[in-house]
């Protein structure tokens, strides 16, 4: 389907309050084509007429460089604030920022009370498990 402005302001004037904020952030967020891809230059020196495979680690702290095809096969580490997270780069990747594959917060599992049962349950029934595979294994010598 091909957008004019009309259908454009229309679909946008529809749209519910909630969503409003998330896709004007995407109409404005978005990169302009006049100002072209933001690569880093000497992120490319860096590389450039190098082998992937033979190459160590490049440390980068741009994470908002975009990834091009001239990448592909590199780790660079990017980093997140605290260490330099290592991040090889494939085909799929070409297009998005460096940034999106080194998260800078780390995920703490959800869960409260009812978690830690479930867990401590877990871990017991391994425990067991361990207890009787070991106890087989010596009756088995014994005999």
């Amino acid at each position: 389907m091909v957008w004019n402005r009309v259908d454009f302001i229309f679909y946008f004037a529809m749209m519910k309050p909630s969503s409003l904020g998330a896709f004007y952030l995407v109409l404005i967020m978005t990169r302009s084509i006049k100002k072209g891809l933001n690569i880093d230059e000497r992120l490319l020196k860096k590389i450039a007429g190098k082998n992937p495979l033979q190459t160590p680690m490049v440390k980068t702290w741009k994470r908002a460089c975009q990834i091009s095809p001239e990448m592909v096969g590199f780790v660079f580490g990017v980093y997140n604030g605290k260490v330099h997270v290592e991040v090889l780069v494939t085909e799929d990747m070409v297009g998005h920022r460096l940034g999106e594959f080194s998260p800078t917060k780390k995920f703490m599992k959800h869960g409260g009370k009812m978690q830690k049962e479930l867990e401590q349950k877990k871990k017991e029934a391994e425990i067991t498990q361990a207890k009787s595979a070991t106890a087989a294994a010596t009756d088995a010598k014994k005999k």
